[in-house]
């Protein structure tokens, strides 16, 4: 058996939404900024949660990682898919790659622990926790973790219950996921003592998007994030391992939804044919479209003689404020291949969204439901109940009767307009003040206020001694 690393443990907890200007609100871990150091993170572009990951455990811009952001075009396959959860999708090495192939060849071990943060199925670490539910060959589907080395999420749910999946994403979405995420960080580095452990805290990531960050009691929702972070602060001092907090994005208020692929449609460019369960998207025999992510659309063009007109096209469109094409994406990092022909970025108070129909009367089924594997881009939409339902929670529990008693049937719950969204993300912030957090206790990572997204890279190399 090699022998362990020599260095203090490390825990980054990735407390998605927090900002310098929400920390007061947190007393746990302003106490631990306050003791330690307190530092903000430039965006990278798109601001979205994979993104943004991908570039703090790489170091490097998406035009070099390819995760150009939740989701992509798959040019091989003709397919748009989202929030994909191979690490092999990450074309360069993340820090605990490189940090495990340095201490092997010295003879020595290193153990990283992965929860819930993307790109976890295929990492090489030695404990990984990520959400995976099972899909049966009649269209029914069952929540579940998954996880490795073999009975880790069964322990994990046999001590804490069921990972409370209703609340992880949906209308439902909500604290009980944070808080259960942060008890099973706590049972891992206990048990386990990895060398370093991360941790995907989405609590914050919620309401600000519903009511938008204006809408909400954001002193309220922060303190309860911070609550919830106990278990997983208490093991850390237990084990004396060092904590980080990192942050991916802020969140803004919005007004404006903003459909691009309607635009292109109504144009002649975007294909969609008729069916048994509504309309349904043809990228392949579609001249141009859009994948559309929050506050950032790749618009891609499969005939290149129309790239300028689209480009065009899209840029009257209202609601949006900037349009690059070909090598001008390289000036916000994204000229890479998944990326769209053409990319869009909104104005601060819009948002993108994927709909193609042009008649709610013909939506695809999967519309209103959560499907975030199925639609064709983001969908803030599936965080809310459809208001014109009386009583959404029977209709729900009259459904789940259904499909226990072995019924195939619909949860189409999820509304159609946008305009419920009242919070995004995904462009850089105008204010310091709500630019991502990164805190944490021992030495100061780096001697600037501020820094990349990437400089998360360097500094979990130079913790260990790597950099």
């Amino acid at each position: 058996m090699t022998p362990p690393s020599t260095h203090r443990p490390l825990v980054i907890l990735n407390a998605v939404g927090l900002t310098r200007r929400l920390l007061a609100h947190a007393p746990r871990l302003n106490a631990l900024a306050q003791a330690g150091w307190v530092k903000s993170l430039n965006e990278v572009l798109p601001a979205v949660t994979c993104s943004a990951q991908a570039t703090m455990l790489t170091g490097k811009l998406p035009q070099e990682h390819g995760v150009v952001g939740n989701g992509w075009y798959f040019r091989d396959t003709g397919e748009v898919r989202f929030w994909q959860q191979s690490r092999d999708l990450i074309q360069a090495p993340t820090f605990y790659d490189v940090l495990k192939q340095r201490f092997q060849s010295r003879g020595q071990s290193f153990r990283t622990a992965k929860l819930f943060w993307w790109f976890n199925q295929g990492a090489d670490v030695a404990y990984s926790v990520t959400p995976k539910p099972y899909y049966a060959a009649d269209g029914n589907k069952s929540f579940g973790v998954l996880g490795s080395p073999d009975g880790l999420t069964e322990n994990l749910e046999a001590i804490l219950g069921p990972f409370p999946f209703h609340t992880f994403w949906g209308p439902k979405a909500g604290l009980p996921a944070t808080t259960w995420i942060s008890m099973a960080g706590s049972q891992v580095l206990g048990e386990h003592l990895p060398d370093l452990t991360l941790m995907y805290l989405p609590h914050l990531d919620y309401e600000p998007q519903r009511h938008g960050p204006s809408g909400c009691d954001m002193a309220k929702l922060v303190n309860e994030l911070d609550t919830a972070t106990t278990p997983i602060l208490e093991a850390a001092k237990r084990v004396g391992a060092d904590v980080w907090v990192v942050s991916e994005y802020g969140h803004c208020d919005v007004t404006k939804p903003v459909a691009i692929n309607r635009e292109l449609r109504r144009a002649g460019y975007l294909n969609a044919r008729s069916g048994p369960f509504g309309e349904v998207f043809n990228p392949l025999d579609s001249r141009a479209f859009a994948v559309v992510d929050h506050q950032l659309a790749h618009i891609v063009v499969r005939d290149r003689s129309a790239i300028q007109a689209v480009a065009d096209l899209v840029a009257q469109i209202d609601g949006v404020a900037q349009v690059l094409v070909g090598d001008a994406r390289e000036s916000i990092g994204l000229n890479h291949p998944r990326s769209g022909e053409i990319v869009a970025l909104s104005a601060p108070d819009a948002h993108f969204i994927y709909p193609f129909w042009l008649d709610d009367s013909e939506a695809p089924d999967y519309a209103r439901t959560v499907d975030i594997h199925r639609k064709p881009g983001y969908d803030a939409c599936e965080l809310f109940f459809d208001p014109v339902l009386k009583f959404p929670m029977l209709k729900m529990g009259r459904k789940l009767i259904q499909k226990k008693l072995g019924f195939r049937t619909l949860f189409d719950v999820i509304p159609l307009d946008a305009s419920l969204v009242k919070g995004s993300h995904g462009l850089a912030s105008s204010d310091p003040l709500d630019r991502p957090l990164f805190i944490g206790n021992g030495p100061e990572p780096f001697s600037s206020a501020e820094g990349p997204m990437g400089s998360v890279f360097e500094s979990v190399l130079r913790h260990f001694g790597e950099f």
